[in-house]
Order: structure tokens, then C-alpha cells, then sequence
């Protein structure tokens, strides 16, 4: 099987996820896919092949070496993003894509004049939606890669390697995808996630992040008898938004600059509930971002009364180079199979969050490899054939380099 028709047959998949649900996995829906999944990787002729009750797969493909190599191992999630429908996903392939607009439906168009990085890839094959619904190359295009690198492996017996493991997991985009995932089980030295975006990215920072929430409780009298008796708690939302600095939010920051993001407000005179992300790399400006946080909520009981406002603070995941500065070599190893397979490593820090990072501080080493997606979770999402394949050749390149890192 093709290595695109693998991709397009996973898409047909509804697997989004839901950040409300408090079964895992989130949706039912992920285990329908997780069940063919598993069945899958049997057919191929994966070894030690299971699935537990919460849609974690494990495989492994056996080592073909008699020599002691480090077990390594490959993660993809396969649940898709919230922010766009997961459902009746037509994709198609746009063969040679000459540089133009990709019509995606009668209404929306995906033009290099909106998505420049859709240059970057003029003359390949590009996997596109119908403009109604996401791709979902985030995350199965990384699934496809590593299923397909494990057969080539499987039918190029002339290249030497270890015990490799794979393991599929749901809820990554709930940030719930490493929180049951057995390192002990999967028995590997150090792992990658194939969830990166485009060709070369190379992944080992990540932000430190938490979350807050706030209630605000108000007191409701009638407007007309208000003066000195009301307090709204609407009001006092937008009071305590405007004490977070405007040159501290995502949209104003980039790099390694770390920010406070508010998802949402649900508000009435008598309370109001605030949420945000708090985010940074550095971990002592992340610490002092969470104090600032408790500040303000300090300075607004002053103000009104002590339990006017409660703050709930916890934190999500760290940030993964911690872990992976004492094991460069996982690095480097990347670094070697990307420019074997002719790919230019750009090495940067990911704006947000990935499994790997929950991974790595549960003593299993995670950096975070490219799966080729662009334009994740919407419409515009697409990935290029050739991307994938290139994906696919760092994967191989990574277990043969394994092979003889301790030889």
C-alpha cells in the first residue's frame, strides 16, 4: 500500500476529540479507528500487538540484529483538533501542484496570496480537504509514516535494527495524550513523536504551561437601588483582563517570548468565570507568570472583599529540553537521519505543547520529528506526498543509525 492511500483511508476516520468528556478516551468514535488500527498493524506483521481499554496501541517490530541496539520507538496520536469537524473528511490529491489556487469547493480557495508555504511545495503532491473540514495530517499523517516505515523495514531485512515500538494514543489534542501512556509497557531507551509540522522540523522545547481558572462572585440588587450595594461581576472580568499586560498575549509574541492567553469569559452580574493559558519556556519566567496571576487575583480581594474572587491554578506540562540536554544523542542521531534523507533540520522551539513533553518527564526522552501537515486543524490544511515519504526515510534512517550507535 501507498503510502498516500494509507493517509486518505485514516482521514475517513472521524476521531476528534472532546476537551468536556470525562471518559477515556474522549469520544467512542476513537476507538472504532483504534480497533482497525490495531488490526492493521497485525496484518502487516507487527509482533506483541494490543490495545488497551483506553485506545493505547503498542507494537513491535522484532530486531532482525544479533547485536545488544537500543530499543527505540515512534508515537502518533491519532484524535484530530476541536476547532474544525472531523466527520466526512473528502480528501483529494492535487498532483504537481503548479504554484496557483487550490479551488477547495465552490466557496473557498487555498491561495499562496493567504498561505505562503503553500510555495514551498509547487511541483509536489499535495493531499487538500474539500474546504468543509479538516485534513487531519495532524496527527495521521504520523501514523501513516511510521506504519509505512515499519513495512519497508519489515521488507528490507539487509537493514539492520533493534526492537522498534510504536504506540498510538488518543486525546493529544485535549492535552490528555501522554497522561495514560504506559512508558513502562512501551520498554523503550528514548522515542520520537511524528507530529510535527512542516519538512525538517525538529522539535525539543516546548512551553511550560498551566492553567487558570477564575470565578468571580458578584452581588445582583436592582439597578435602580444599586449605588453602593452592587457589585457586578462582569465588570470586574473586564477589570481583571485589563490588568494583563497587551504586550503579553499570543498575538503579540513570538519565538521564545512566553505569553497569558484568555480561551474564554462566561459572565452575569452575580459571577463570571475567566479561563487562561499561561505559557513560557523559561521556567522561572513561567513560575512568575503563575505569581503574577495570584497577585492579581490578591489585589482584586483587596478591593472587594476577601473570596470576591478564586483562582484554581494547575499546572499542564513542562518544557521537554530539560530531559533531552542530558540525551543530545537523541539529537543528534535525528540530525544524522534527516540529512542522510537529504533534509535540512530546522531546529526550533515548539509555540505550544506535545506529548513528548509529558513523556519525557515520565523517563522516556521525546523529541518531537516532522509529519509533513500544514495549516493544522481548518480547511486549509494540507500535506504533500513527498513530505511524508521524506518523513517516512527519516524514520527507517533512525532505526538503522540506532543500530550502530552502541556497536
Amino acid at each position: 500500500m501507498e503510502i498516500q492511500e494509507r493517509f486518505i483511508n485514516y482521514t475517513k476516520f472521524d476521531t476528534q476529540s472532546a476537551d468536556e468528556s470525562e471518559t477515556v478516551p474522549s469520544t467512542s468514535k476513537q476507538l472504532i479507528f483504534a480497533k482497525y488500527l490495531k488490526e492493521e498493524l497485525e496484518k502487516e506483521g507487527l509482533k506483541d500487538v494490543e490495545m488497551d481499554e483506553m485506545g493505547y496501541i503498542y507494537a513491535t517490530l522484532p530486531s532482525n540484529s544479533k547485536k545488544k541496539i537500543p530499543t527505540i520507538g515512534f508515537i502518533a496520536h491519532y484524535d484530530t483538533a476541536l476547532d474544525a469537524s472531523g466527520a466526512n473528511i473528502k480528501a483529494r490529491i492535487v498532483e504537481n501542484y503548479d504554484g496557483g489556487d487550490i479551488q477547495l469547493n465552490e466557496h473557498l480557495v487555498s491561495s499562496p496570496s493567504r498561505f505562503p508555504e503553500l510555495l514551498d511545495h509547487k511541483g509536489e503532491d499535495l493531499i487538500v480537504t474539500d474546504g468543509t473540514t479538516l485534513l487531519g495530517a495532524d496527527d495521521k499523517a504520523g501514523i501513516a509514516e511510521i506504519v509505512q516505515a515499519m513495512c519497508y523495514l519489515r521488507d528490507h531485512s539487509e537493514i539492520e535494527h533493534g526492537d522498534i515500538r510504536v504506540g498510538f494514543n488518543p486525546d493529544e489534542e485535549i492535552g490528555m495524550g501522554a497522561h495514560h501512556f504506559n512508558v513502562e509497557k512501551f520498554g523503550c531507551e528514548w522515542g520520537y513523536t511524528i507530529d510535527g509540522g512542516d519538512l525538517g522540523e525538529l522539535e525539543f522545547e516546548n512551553f511550560n504551561a498551566a492553567a487558570a481558572k477564575l470565578v468571580i462572585y458578584g452581588r445582583s440588587v436592582h439597578t435602580g437601588y444599586a449605588k453602593g450595594k452592587m457589585i457586578n461581576a462582569s465588570v470586574l472580568a473586564c477589570e481583571f483582563q485589563a490588568m494583563i499586560p497587551t504586550d503579553e498575549l499570543p498575538e503579540t509574541t513570538e519565538g521564545y517570548q512566553g505569553f497569558y492567553h484568555l480561551l474564554g469569559i462566561e459572565s452575569r452580574c452575580e459571577e463570571a468565570k475567566l479561563s487562561y493559558l499561561i505559557r513560557d519556556h523559561d521556567r522561572q519566567k513561567f513560575e512568575a507568570r503563575k505569581d503574577f496571576i495570584a497577585t492579581c487575583v490578591k489585589q482584586m480581594n483587596e478591593k472587594y472583599g476577601e473570596g470576591t474572587v478564586e483562582l484554581k491554578l494547575n499546572d499542564q506540562y513542562y518544557n521537554m529540553k530539560e530531559k533531552i540536554d542530558p540525551n543530545m544523542h537523541v539529537i543528534d542521531l535525528v540530525i544524522q537521519a534527516m540529512q542522510e534523507a537529504g533534509v535540512a533540520p530546522k531546529v526550533q522551539p515548539i509555540r505550544g505543547g506535545t506529548d513528548g513533553a509529558q513523556l519525557s518527564f515520565k523517563g522516556l526522552p521525546c523529541p518531537n520529528i516532522f509529519a509533513g501537515g500544514v495549516n493544522f486543524h481548518g480547511p486549509h490544511e494540507f500535506v504533500s506526498i513527498q513530505v511524508m515519504k521524506k518523513a517516512m526515510e527519516v524514520i527507517v534512517n533512525l532505526c538503522r543509525l540506532t543500530a550502530d550507535y552502541n556497536s
